[in-house]
């Protein structure tokens, strides 16, 4: 942890709310950042270590399947690189009223761009290692979905007021060039815009995928929400894997007695993936099950006792969020795995009651057909330069990574990626779909819900 980084830790956060005697003297005070009257910078930055005492963190995102605890996970297993901050925002009376995670790491600019210029990004990088690489900090969480804490949306607004107006400052004290808002979903778009008038450009990440599984069974579900080719594929699938031995499902809240047969197969599909994200680690999948029992489920299939499949699950209200998968590789095409999981899982999420099937990015081919809709995802970037925030404004929807992806362009709501306020956007990555095209979807099943009842759940 660097000297500057200790500095905002120990130093900027008044004891009125958090009495922490861990916090010792302040070892460069021309560093800290949000010392003054909280009537003039209401937000400062402070660690997990002076938010052990702090009553409001114990609340915090309680409306979300990820809430506090899952930050604190986050932080204790994954990416020790990372530097894990945590912004306080008060109100007028100095009283905290919202917490906002937030990371600081070396990005890598150039992640989200095109596979054709992989090779000449190598090439410079042989020369300049360090090439597009660049100190950020990113808003959010470091495994998943952003949300802001919790609040009504007069509350929210004006929380992201206050952060959008400290931001910069805190970033440049913090020794970050770019700030990046991580993955936040498009319903934060009217609270967000205060950051988009502050010289953040908003660009889509890639997309969520949500599916509707209001329906009396799994057979239900195909006759009602598929086309006869995708049920005729789906049922040869799945008698394909009609033998012995059969493939059994168990149920656990903890994967922690067989984290060493499971986790190689997280691996083999992590590995596989030709976008990489967060790396989990077996103390990840361990501490989700022990810290969240109450949200966590793994599922683990076994064909003649061998572990061929695991999926981990969070449940929240009406909602499955199927967050990672784990295949076998060596009999996951034989097997259809892939599908064969997605099965069970709508087949449990039913049974127990559940209305809605969250999945994650990516493998977007079979939710297509499967009609999953997009779940858009945001990203808010700015340089603190203003210069080069300049430049990247006119560069970020060059970079951006669903512009690459042909797949998504077939969803019917693509267009809801961008937003209707970026209709140049829109036009330029071939997102518009005609009435034709959207009466054709409905035919198909996608109107089983309209676009806008999707956007709402």
């Amino acid at each position: 942890m660097s000297r500057r980084s200790m500095a905002l830790s120990q130093g900027s956060m008044p004891q009125r709310d958090i009495r922490d005697d861990s916090a010792a003297t302040v070892p460069n005070a021309d560093l800290i950042v949000g010392t003054a009257p909280c009537q003039e910078s209401p937000v400062s930055v402070i660690s997990r270590l002076q938010l052990r005492n702090c009553w409001h963190w114990q609340h915090a995102f309680a409306s979300q399947h990820k809430d506090r605890r899952y930050y604190e996970i986050v932080e204790d297993t994954i990416h020790p690189e990372f530097d894990y901050w945590y912004f306080a925002i008060r109100d007028r009376h100095g009283d905290i009223q919202a917490i906002q995670p937030f990371f600081v790491l070396d990005l890598d600019i150039l992640a989200g761009a095109h596979p054709q210029f992989g090779r000449l990004i190598d090439a410079i990088r042989l020369r300049w290692p360090r090439f597009m690489f660049m100190k950020a900090m990113m808003v959010g969480c470091a495994a998943g979905e952003a949300h802001l804490d919790e609040g009504d949306d007069s509350t929210r607004a004006a929380t992201a007021q206050c952060l959008a107006g400290a931001i910069v400052k805190h970033a440049r004290a913090l020794g970050a060039r770019l700030i990046v808002l991580k993955e936040f979903p498009d319903q934060y778009r009217d609270v967000l815009s205060c950051f988009v008038r502050g010289g953040f450009t908003r660009i889509p990440s890639m997309p969520l995928t949500r599916l509707n599984i209001a329906y009396a069974s799994f057979d239900d579900y195909m006759q009602s929400a598929l086309n006869s080719a995708t049920r005729r594929k789906l049922r040869k699938k799945f008698k394909a894997t009609e033998f012995d031995p059969p493939i059994a499902l168990s149920v656990t809240h903890d994967i922690t007695p067989i984290i060493d047969e499971v986790y190689p197969l997280y691996v083999q599909v992590y590995e596989r993936s030709k976008l990489h994200f967060e790396k989990l680690t077996k103390e990840y999948f361990c501490c989700l099950g022990t810290a969240m029992p109450d949200k966590t489920r793994f599922f683990v299939w076994r064909r003649d006792g061998r572990v061929v499949a695991f999926g981990v699950c969070l449940v929240h209200g009406d909602t499955v969020f199927a967050e990672y998968l784990g295949l076998d590789y060596s009999v996951a095409l034989e097997l259809h795995l892939y599908h064969y999981v997605f099965r069970d899982l709508v087949r449990w999420a039913i049974a127990n009651g559940y209305r809605w099937f969250q999945s994650s990015g990516l493998n977007y081919d079979p939710k297509l057909h499967l009609r999953h809709w997009l779940k858009p995802v945001d990203l808010y970037v700015r340089h603190t330069s203003a210069i080069i925030n300049l430049l990247m404004r006119i560069a970020l929807p060059l970079l951006e990574p669903t512009r690459h992806d042909v797949t998504l362009k077939k969803f019917p709501n693509y267009v809801d990626l961008w937003g209707s306020d970026s209709a140049a956007g829109i036009s330029s990555n071939g997102a518009a779909r005609s009435n034709s095209m959207a009466k054709t979807d409905v035919r198909k099943g996608w109107g089983h819900l309209t676009r806008r009842e999707h956007h709402d759940a």
